[in-house]
C-alpha cells in the first residue's frame, strides 16, 4: 500500500496513475492499481491492490474499495459507499448518498451507506439508490434502478429493479432442477436454492 499526498509523484513502483489524474492527501492505494485519465481520488480514500479505475472517475472522501475492483469510465463513488473485493462497476453507473437532496439544504451529516458485496457486478447506467446493500456476486443489469437490498447471487433488472433470477460466481444464469440444485456451465460449481436464497455448495 502507498500513502499519497499532493506533493508525491503520481507514478510509483507500487501503482500507476495517469498524469492527468488527481490524488488528494491521505489516500492509501494498493500495489498494482491503475488510475486513468482525468480521474480524481479525493482525501482519505482506501483503494486495494490491483484495482482498475477508468477515465473520468470520481471517488469521494473516505470511500473504501477492496482488491481487484474494476471501475469503468464516468463513475462517481460517493462518501458512504464501500465495495468489497472483485466488484465490477459498469460505465456511467450511479451511486447516490442522500435520499432527499436539496441544493439549499446541507445534508453532509446525513449520508446513507451503501455496501457492495464481494464479486458483485453493476451494469452500465444502473442507479443504486442509497441505503441499500448489494449482496455478494449479485448481478445488476444495465439501466436498472435498485431501490431495495439485493440478495447474494441475485439477478436484478428494470426500473424499479426487480429480482428475476440467480447468477453464478462466473456470471451465468442459474437454472435449478427439481432438487433445487443448479450447475454453472463454465465453472461446474453447484448452487442450492433454499428459502428464497442461493448458496454455493462447498
Amino acid at each position: 500500500m502507498y500513502l499519497c499526498s499532493p506533493k508525491h509523484t503520481i507514478m510509483s513502483k507500487d501503482f500507476f496513475a495517469h498524469e492527468t489524474a488527481v490524488i488528494d492527501d491521505g489516500c492509501i492505494i494498493g500495489n498494482g492499481t491503475k488510475i486513468w485519465h482525468f480521474s480524481h481520488i479525493m482525501p482519505n480514500c482506501v483503494i486495494g491492490n490491483n484495482c482498475n479505475i477508468g477515465q473520468n472517475v470520481v471517488i469521494s472522501p473516505q470511500v473504501t474499495l477492496g482488491n481487484n475492483v474494476k471501475i469503468q469510465n464516468n463513475v462517481s463513488i460517493y462518501t458512504g459507499v464501500t465495495c468489497d473485493d472483485d466488484v465490477f462497476l459498469g460505465p456511467s453507473m450511479v451511486f447516490t448518498n442522500v435520499v432527499n437532496p436539496r441544493s439549499a439544504v446541507n445534508r453532509k451529516d446525513q449520508y446513507s451507506k451503501t455496501h457492495v458485496g464481494k464479486g458483485a457486478s453493476i451494469g452500465a447506467n444502473a442507479t443504486i439508490v442509497c441505503g441499500h446493500d448489494i449482496g455478494k456476486f449479485a448481478f445488476i443489469g444495465a439501466g436498472a434502478v435498485v431501490t431495495k437490498n439485493v440478495k447474494d447471487y441475485s439477478l436484478v433488472v428494470g426500473n424499479p429493479g426487480r429480482h428475476i433470477g440467480w447468477m453464478s460466481e462466473f456470471g451465468h444464469r442459474l437454472n435449478f432442477d427439481e432438487n433445487a440444485i443448479a450447475v454453472c456451465p463454465e465453472s461446474k460449481e453447484k448452487y442450492k436454492l433454499e428459502n428464497s436464497s442461493v448458496s454455493k455448495i462447498q
